[in-house]
């Protein structure tokens, strides 16, 4: 990178030496010859110092993971974002953040190991043909690498969809494929209907079969998993963790070494989550590392939370005294202890999908929060969950 910023510079200050010699400028060309000299050398310890800041600011990992769905004008807009704003988003993660692939930030969270400062990957869910059409020549030029999470059923079927051929193309260039179940199904469907045996060997059957017609299409065998819809219960946790599979849901907060890699969450940053102000915190974030937390079954058979809900926080650098929690947009009262956080609901919960997220400055980086998502997931009264 230096190379190439900075060596045009280089040949042009030599060549104005060069010149300004033949001219024979006396006592003036050693002037002009020290003040060149001196404007390369600043210019290098500004590079050096960008260098610096590409570092990792920490000896554990820490990213934030993007997800869009549509890149589109013509699409629902709660799930899209306009081609002109995804270009405006990715030019701003070009100026300001260091754009990693999604495996380079899963290894770094199973070997423990640091990513650069501010990293982000930037991920998509259900194959649509617009992200092929108005996202992927964007990515191609700017150099970001991405991961898409296709239902292979759905492949080659209907005009919103992307092509196997499309598909291939994308995997030649670059592009990372991965597992979203094989028809994105509701997940959590009929478990009480079914009966938790039927239920599971039902959904590992799906993603079992997504994962071969992946493995021979493409020839690649990469053990993630996205849950449409965000939604997941612990059964599903243990049974990706049992085969090897990493996790990825829709809830928010950056991930790092505390969070768990069979639901690691993602920012949405398409419908009213687009908006490039509000997503520069969320970027700018950083995992809170909770130990502990009281709630571990973020699926519910009932719309009321029985007890309140204590996260156990392993960190000295977050303002505990300023976290905030949030539920359906509004503040929930919060109690602090010691490195305890505790919230209640005193809201029905509602049918299908929300969580709470809960938000605390950092006291040694200026102008950044730690950030943790609690989510829920109640069916309604036929054990069904709404698109």
């Amino acid at each position: 990178m230096e190379k190439t910023r900075f060596a045009p510079r280089a040949a042009h200050i030599f060549a104005t030496l060069f010149t300004l010699g033949n001219k024979r400028v006396g006592g003036r060309f050693f002037s002009v010859v020290f003040a060149l000299i001196g404007s390369y050398f600043a210019n290098s310890s500004l590079v050096k110092a960008q260098e610096t800041e590409a570092q990792p600011t920490s000896n554990t990992p820490n990213a934030v993971i993007l997800l869009y769905h549509h890149v589109s004008d013509k699409t629902p807009p709660s799930t899209s974002i306009s081609p002109t704003n995804f270009v405006a988003h990715m030019q701003y993660l070009k100026e300001n953040h260091h754009i990693v692939s999604l495996q380079e930030v899963v290894k770094a969270l199973e070997d423990n190991t640091p990513l650069p400062d501010k990293a982000v990957a930037i991920t998509f869910d259900d194959g649509y043909a617009n992200i092929f059409e108005n996202a992927h020549p964007v990515l191609v030029e700017m150099g970001f690498p991405y991961t898409i999470f296709i239902n292979p059923g759905e492949i080659d079927v209907g005009p919103q969809q992307l092509t196997w051929q499309q598909v291939k193309l994308m995997h030649s260039e670059g592009v990372t494929f991965a597992n979203h179940t094989l028809d994105h199904l509701h997940m959590l469907n009929d478990e009480q209907k079914l009966g938790h045996t039927a239920w599971i060997e039902n959904v590992w059957h799906n993603v079992t079969s997504a994962q071969e017609i992946i493995n021979t299409k493409l020839d690649v065998n990469l053990h993630y998993l996205a849950y449409p819809f965000g939604e997941f219960n612990q059964a599903l946790t243990e049974k990706l963790k049992k085969n090897g599979y990493i996790g990825f849901g829709q809830h928010s907060g950056a991930v790092g070494p505390y969070s768990d890699k069979q639901a690691l969450p993602r920012y949405p940053a398409a419908g009213i989550y687009a908006n490039l102000d509000t997503l520069k915190t969320k970027l700018n974030s950083l995992a809170m590392p909770v130990s502990h937390a009281t709630h571990s079954e973020p699926r519910l058979f009932q719309r009321q939370l029985d007890d309140p809900v204590t996260l156990t926080i392993d960190s000295e650098d977050i303002r505990l005294a300023q976290v905030t929690c949030f539920f359906g947009g509004e503040k929930i009262a919060t109690k602090v202890t010691h490195n305890t956080v505790a919230f209640s609901l005193d809201k029905p919960l509602p049918i299908g999908r929300s969580r709470v997220n809960c938000t605390a400055p950092s006291l040694h980086q200026k102008g950044r929060y730690y950030w943790y998502s609690v989510p829920f997931f109640v069916a309604n009264e036929e054990g069904r969950y709404p698109d």
